[in-house]
């Protein structure tokens, strides 16, 4: 089923938000695979968590495998424990990604007892907009990947997002998270083949020519890589673009491929519409980060980014300013 999907993913290349990336991989899953009960904490729509597999459970009926958590998000992930434990279930709840706040406890003791639940967690970023800023993450992923024991993914596109699924599916040993975005993000993967999601971090684009710059990015910012590295291109600087949808599985890499991905004795700038904590581990100390350093605001998603400084052109500048 994931294969198929990647396949038809990269053939008709859908510019979907990541939320619907994940339903669409979601509808192919629960089908194929009959323990995954899902189930939302009342943002069930828009969090995208539903099938057509996923029959609801209601009071007249118990057999379905679909569970409406109501505002109870702490309940939700508590729940979802329980049937990890139990077994013969595989559990996965969504919400906002801010009100991952309100079930981490719970998350934590899920990853403190290695128990394989899946977190979709939607609206990841000030790119969900009018919202403002209550709605809007920004220290929430670099909090998250503080946790021991606690994939988290933010992937770019329907195949990264197809591949965390399937990483997710596999890790046994804890939990898993994916941040999903409301904003439509193009399909920018062109091969299928390998589970690059699982190396946690690899070269999108390499640079044509010797490669000056390494731009770093994860979720929606992918594509503002993508779009600096043409703008380096026609000021004559040849740029590589590395997807990191998942810090943890990159650490864990040899010495030597995370090294060439991230281009030894290149400049590096990072970009993430998040927090920038933690991104100098990989940038350097002469790199840079185009991140957040402030709570969102209200606004239509593009002009939020360009009040912020998030755009392509900022990511470009900053490169050149450090050649």
């Amino acid at each position: 089923a994931a294969a198929d999907f990647k396949a038809k993913m990269i053939a008709e290349r859908p510019s979907w938000a990541s939320r619907k990336a994940s339903q669409e991989a979601l509808e192919q899953l629960t089908a194929a695979v009959p323990e995954l009960i899902g189930g939302s904490a009342d943002l069930t729509h828009s969090n995208l968590t539903i099938t057509k597999a996923t029959r609801p459970v209601t009071p007249e009926d118990a057999g379905g495998r679909y569970l409406h958590y109501g505002v109870r998000e702490h309940a939700m992930a508590a729940i979802m424990n329980g049937l990890a434990l139990h077994g013969g279930f595989i559990p996965y709840g969504g919400t906002f990604m801010v009100f991952s706040d309100y079930l981490r406890p719970a998350l934590r003791l899920s990853a403190l007892m290695g128990l394989r639940v899946l977190y979709v967690m939607t609206h990841d970023s000030i790119g969900l907009g009018e919202d403002g800023p209550t709605h809007q993450p920004v220290e929430h992923l670099a909090s998250l990947r503080a946790m021991p024991n606690l994939l988290v993914f933010r992937p770019c596109d329907p195949v990264e997002t197809m591949e965390a699924y399937e990483v997710a599916l596999e890790n046994t040993a804890g939990p898993s998270l994916l941040s999903l975005s409301r904003q439509n993000l193009p399909t920018l993967r062109s091969d299928g083949g390998e589970n690059l999601t699982a190396l946690g971090g690899y070269v999108l684009a390499e640079a044509e020519g010797p490669r000056r710059v390494t731009l770093i990015a994860t979720g929606s910012e992918v594509e503002l890589a993508m779009q600096a590295r043409d703008i380096l291109k026609s000021r004559g600087v040849a740029a590589a673009v590395v997807s990191m949808p998942c810090w943890a599985l990159f650490d864990r890499q040899d010495g030597a491929y995370r090294q060439r991905v991230l281009g030894p004795g290149t400049v590096r700038v990072a970009v993430e519409a998040g927090a920038r904590f933690g991104w100098e581990r990989y940038v350097g100390p002469e790199g840079a980060v185009i991140g957040l350093d402030s709570f969102g605001l209200s606004g239509p998603a593009g002009e939020v980014y360009r009040h912020f400084g998030i755009t392509a052109e900022a990511v470009a500048e900053a490169a050149l300013a450090r050649i």
